[in-house]
């Protein structure tokens, strides 16, 4: 089953506070549905704290807007272990994704061809959440571990869950972190465990029957991408696009073995006020042209997905849907 090139779909978070809202604008917009992340309705839905239930340790203050790990409080570490196997399954409540149970709702008499789901890819969640001294948990090599299998569930659940209404479930491993990676805050970080960390996860996906890609909005090591067995790499090519034709060779063998790329066209920045039709497909072409100097413009066209740069949830509703019709209209334009 593949994918139609130039289908469209989005990044998680949409600036919404009503879910039946947001999930209407993502059914009527895009190609490629997907469950919204209401960012502005409550801090559990932020990427670390939605993907937190379960873990082991986890303290969460929702009017303080703060989580944390504390490992004087030992609850339920020894039920983790005692219960969690390969095939666990630990869902996303609809106090923690509003937007996720509005969405189930309202497709639950519909099929798709593709619905695409997302989890917070597990450098980000485990450099992201601390410790109540402020230390990440990815150097406690248990919390690394036990955070990797929680979001192993938390796939599992999602996959099973949705592929009752679609053929196909993508899944994004969501990781703006990877554009951070080699500087002096993250100077303990190894690549080689960096790519264990992502490989398991895309491995999870896969098993459970999933489409796994990469979501990352800025640069990165993208020769490492690449090798984390990924179908479809979703980068920020309204910002960014160059400096995925640092690696020509890369890309080129990713897509040979059957990797699609999915562009960031439209930007989810201020950018967006100045943007136009016009503007955005000329950014595309051009970014297009320079990228089939190193890859046959066939596969290129044949092996593309859009989609924004990254989340709409920092912008306005307004600046949101601005964003999501500059996209469909590209589509009209160039597919």
């Amino acid at each position: 089953m593949e994918i139609k090139p130039f289908s469209t779909t989005g990044i998680g978070s949409l600036p919404h506070t009503d879910p039946l809202k947001a999930v209407r604008v993502v059914l009527e917009t895009f190609d490629i549905p997907f469950w919204p992340q209401m960012t502005r309705l409550s801090f559990k839905e932020g990427m670390i704290a939605q993907y937190s239930e379960g873990m082991p340790f986890i303290k969460v203050d929702s009017e303080q807007g703060s989580i944390w790990i504390d490992k004087d409080n030992p609850q339920g570490l020894e039920r983790f272990y005692e219960t969690y196997t390969d095939e666990t399954l630990i869902s996303i409540s609809e106090d923690y994704a509003k937007g996720l149970y509005a969405f189930l709702n309202l497709i639950r008499e519909r099929q798709f061809e593709f619905l695409k789901c997302h989890v917070t890819g597990p450098l980000t969640f485990t450099l992201g959440l601390k410790d109540k001294t402020g230390v990440p948990v990815y150097y406690d090599e248990e919390l690394r571990e036990i955070s990797l299998m929680l979001l192993k569930a938390k796939i599992r659940w999602q996959i099973e869950t949705f592929k009752v209404n679609a053929k196909g479930v993508i899944m994004f491993i969501d990781e703006p972190i990877l554009s951070a990676l080699g500087s002096t805050a993250y100077i303990g970080v190894k690549e080689d465990e960096a790519l264990r960390l992502l490989k398991e996860t895309s491995d999870a996906i896969w098993k459970a029957g999933g489409i796994p890609g990469i979501h990352c909005c800025g640069r990165a090591d993208w020769p490492l991408v690449t090798k984390a067995g990924v179908r479809i790499l979703n980068f920020d090519a309204y910002g960014y696009a160059d400096t995925l034709m640092i690696y020509p060779e890369e890309i080129r063998s990713f897509m040979e073995q059957g990797g699609i790329l999915a562009w960031g066209i439209v930007p989810t920045t201020e950018a967006i006020r100045r943007e136009t039709d016009t503007s955005i497909r000329r950014r595309f072409l051009e970014a297009l042209d320079r990228f089939s100097k190193h890859i046959p413009i066939e596969s290129l066209r044949k092996n593309i997905i859009l989609t924004p740069s990254c989340g709409t949830g920092s912008l306005s509703i307004p600046e949101a849907l601005k964003v999501f019709q500059l996209l469909a209209r590209l589509k009209e334009d160039v597919s």
